[in-house]
């Protein structure tokens, strides 16, 4: 029970700083927008962040998984709908008509919110590259700051940011000073104190300037009638807020459908940057609390938030960096402290209303200024600093132009674009050949006698084997068959290892087409291995494949599921070998053994005395791992394979096939140490069988014989060492 209170006690005063910070910030935001509109309703703007605040922080926490995160209106959306503001006043649209239209934008934007959410889209929106996401909010923080330059300065409203800046007659003194006290206090209070917000202390500040030159210098301050320099009044109370809701939605009726339609580009671009500042702040605090957020269940919270606030006259809102960090650092544990901070902003609406309506306009302009500041990705300039990053600050100085010179929906467009680019560009510059290996460097986990790996390495040649990697695009297509067509005029065998790609397109499809077809105008073969597999998009590699006819309708296109088979299967090509031809062969005798080519028939009857003769059948044991290594085996007929225990797994690792004609337990029996791996029979098996008595019984009545033995042993052993230790080396280059 006491760690429900000291939970419940953390979340209030978590929620009171939070709402400290977000309650200034939310008034100015408002402001903003609808001072666009005209100075007359500027009190409109400010009782719309307000009741955006209470509404979006009674919802989104309610409703969304995030402890700790604080939903309150933002500076994207004070970005987008101020421009938009501004566009319908630039076409003559009437005043209370963009109120409605503001409204319903803030209604169909949640919306969208919604639908993203439920399509499980939150996922994906934190994979927007950094240089777009960079780009989308240096252009917001100087949005804001142009939008409030002329409100620092107290220019005349409807004046551009440069007009204001070049126009000294048009500035009010006054203002500017009660703006440059705001900012400079909320600029320096974190060096002196962090327990009350920054923020709060800068509009305490301006409103105390605002009242200091009220009483010192121009009474005219003290009247709030006609006063442009202040938000003026809210009508703070129950009733006229119940008011101000019911007549939005009695007059929203007037909207025609034609008009809410023409919001739904506005209104995406606006959900989408509303959802980024959102997810980033719930990465950011999972980051501090070591949390894990549900992006889609956020997603839907923030969209009921925004649906709610719309549906209460307020404006938009995210997740906010600035109120959710305070709001960690002043106690808050769960969603609660959220739910305490929209409600605390409703009661310092029906308490404060007055008090609010006396803040300088300039002073809300000081912090929306800073905000904006702090907006901007100063440390993208570090992309400058080398080649390798010079075109990402391209992208973010591309993305900050568009969104400023002409508006944040086609910046939304231009930054799409330019992350699909970004994405095209880095699959360009990494290259789909993994590594390149020649068939003589190569070999299959068969063992092969000492003439048939002369052979293969005589004839390694007629094999290329690619590893591929990455993406098999229309942007790859060149690269791949630059490493290819060498390869078509000399090759009889072409391996194409898919085990690392991560996407196929037609535009590839078709180009390995035109490679088979080459190959089968020289009676050469195409050869895929690790085919069958799901890329990360679903699709199936095998399953495409076969329905763009790549790897049917001809014999010249071979499919295997490891890379070991289809070299194996080649190697049984160039040696006239195959399972066919291995069933029909007999078993072999002691002296046709290549162990013992260069012995005469009569030395080996007494090593022949004293082998034991043994039939293994079919998928049947050997020996297993942890038995004694006391035999040695002779492979008369058939063969055996060789794996390594995985933990977990019922199949162990496939590491060697001893085939007819071959030996094998020759390391464990010359150690005289245990089994490390399993043998099992992958066909009927014939063996000869050396048992470590029988050879020590050798030894004594038969040196030369033993000794010779051994070391034909050693020799093969040390053969297949040398040819292991050339593979590592063609692996490593």
């Amino acid at each position: 029970m006491k760690f429900r209170n000291d939970k419940l006690v953390g979340d209030f005063w978590g929620g009171l700083a939070a709402m400290l910070v977000a309650l200034p910030s939310a008034i100015a935001f408002g402001v903003t927008i609808y001072a666009s509109i005209g100075p007359a309703y500027a009190g409109l703007g400010a009782l719309a962040g307000i009741l955006g605040a209470t509404a979006l922080g009674l919802v989104a926490p309610a409703l969304g998984g995030t402890n700790r995160l604080i939903t309150a209106p933002c500076a994207p959306a004070a970005a987008v709908l101020s421009a938009f503001a501004i566009e319908l006043v630039q076409h003559g649209v009437a005043p209370a008509s963009i109120v409605l239209m503001l409204t319903a934008l803030g209604l169909v934007s949640g919306l969208v919110q919604l639908f993203l959410g439920f399509m499980g889209i939150g996922s994906l929106i934190k994979y927007i590259p950094f240089p777009v996401v960079s780009g989308y909010l240096t252009g917001v923080g100087l949005i804001i700051i142009g939008s409030q330059i002329p409100k620092f300065l107290g220019a005349p409203g409807g004046t551009s940011w440069w007009r204001a800046l070049i126009s000294p007659e048009l500035w009010q003194w006054q203002s500017a000073v009660i703006g440059a006290v705001t900012a400079a206090v909320m600029l320096g209070a974190p060096l002196v104190t962090r327990v009350v917000p920054a923020a709060i202390l800068g509009l305490l500040a301006g409103v105390l300037t605002y009242f200091g030159l009220a009483y010192g210098v121009d009474e005219q301050l003290l009247v709030s009638e006609g006063n442009k320099l202040i938000i003026g009044p809210l009508g703070g109370t129950a009733s006229s807020m119940l008011a101000a809701i019911t007549g939005r939605w009695s007059e929203i009726g007037e909207l025609k459908l034609s008009q809410i339609a023409s919001l739904l580009g506005t209104a995406f671009t606006l959900a989408v940057l509303l959802s980024i500042d959102t997810l980033k702040t719930a990465v950011v605090l999972d980051a501090l609390t070591r949390g894990r957020h549900d992006s889609n269940r956020e997603l839907v919270a923030q969209g009921l938030g925004n649906v709610a606030s719309a549906c209460a006259g307020g404006m938009p809102g995210a997740g906010q960096m600035g109120a959710t960090l305070v709001n960690l650092a002043s106690g808050g544990q769960t969603r609660v402290s959220g739910v305490i901070e929209g409600v605390l902003s409703l009661i310092a609406f029906l308490a404060l209303g007055t008090f609010i309506a006396w803040i300088p306009v300039g002073a809300l302009a000081g912090i929306l200024i800073v905000v904006g500041i702090r907006m901007i990705d100063r440390h993208s300039l570090h992309l400058l600093e080398s080649p390798w990053t010079l075109f990402d600050f391209i992208v973010i100085v591309a993305v900050v132009a568009v969104a400023v010179g002409y508006s944040l929906i086609a910046a939304s467009g231009v930054g799409i674009a330019l992350a699909m680019f970004l994405f095209i560009r880095e699959q360009l510059s990494s290259t789909v050949i993994r590594r390149k290996i020649d068939g003589a460097s190569r070999f299959s986990k068969r063992v092969r006698l000492r003439h048939e790996m002369e052979l293969l390495e005589k004839r390694g040649s007629e094999t290329a084997i690619l590893e591929l990697q990455g993406s098999l695009f229309f942007g790859t297509k060149d690269q791949l068959y630059t490493a290819l067509e060498p390869e078509l005029a000399r090759r009889t065998y072409i391996v194409l290892d898919m085990r690392r790609v991560q996407s196929v397109d037609v535009t590839a499809v078709h180009l390995l087409s035109q490679i088979r077809d080459s190959l089968i105008e020289r009676d050469a073969f195409l050869i895929f291995s690790n085919l069958s597999h799901s890329l990360p998009n679903g699709r199936n590699i095998a399953e495409f494949f076969d329905q763009m006819e790549l790897t049917t309708m001809t014999e010249h296109v071979k499919v295997f599921p490891e890379l070991d088979d289809a070299v194996e299967w080649i190697e049984d090509q160039i040696l006239g070998q195959g399972p066919a031809v291995e069933a029909e062969v007999a078993a072999l005798e002691l002296n046709d053994l290549e162990l013992f080519s260069d012995h005469k028939e009569e030395t080996l009857i007494d090593l022949e005395a004293c082998l034991e003769r043994r039939s293994i059948n079919k998928d049947e044991r050997v020996y297993s791992f942890g038995d004694p290594g006391n035999e040695l085996y002779l492979i008369r007929k058939g063969a055996v394979r060789i794996t390594l225990p995985a933990q977990g797994e019922a199949v162990g690792h496939h590491a060697l096939t001893y085939g007819r004609g071959d030996f094998f337990g020759g390391m464990a029996f010359l150690s005289q140490m245990t089994r490390f791996n399993d043998a099992t029979a992958l066909a009927d098996t014939e063996l000869y069988v050396l048992q470590r008595e029988q050879f020590e019984k050798l030894r004594e009545e038969h040196k030369r014989l033993a000794c010779h033995l051994v070391e034909a042993v050693a020799k093969v052993l040390a053969l297949r060492l040398r040819y292991s230790d050339k593979e590592l080396m063609a692996m490593q280059d």
